[in-house]
């Protein structure tokens, strides 16, 4: 049964960092790609990174460029997200999403989606 649990988030001030993590089971990581999705309140779904299946990272986000790296663990079956130099209009529920037909990142339905946590950065 093909699982992703994330974790990781939580209350950070303006400038501050976190790593989110993306915990695979079920199914091999990192024979396919991983995508970052974040909802904020209001807003619609914005896929923002990407980790394709040959390790390779796409942002998608103009305004996490820079700022945010997505990774892999594999031995561990996880990606990761790092996030650093947070604003507050980052604030939002982060989702990582896979599908078995996907390797490299492309913007297409997944079928396979983590229930989400929260970052908030606020001061």
């Amino acid at each position: 049964q093909v699982q992703l649990v994330e974790s990781g988030g939580g209350l950070v001030q303006p400038g501050g960092s976190l790593t989110l993590s993306c915990a695979a089971s079920g199914f091999r990581s990192d024979y396919y790609a991983i995508v970052w999705f974040r909802q904020a309140p209001g807003k619609e779904r914005e896929a923002v990174a990407c980790s394709s299946s040959g390790g390779g990272s796409t942002y998608w986000a103009d305004s996490v460029k820079g700022r945010f790296t997505v990774s892999r663990d594999n031995a561990k079956n996880m990606v990761y997200l790092q996030m650093n130099s947070l604003k507050p209009e980052d604030t939002a529920v982060y989702y990582c999403a896979t599908d078995l037909r996907l390797y490299r990142c492309q913007r297409t339905t997944l079928a396979y989606w983590g229930q989400g946590t929260q970052v908030t950065v606020s001061s």
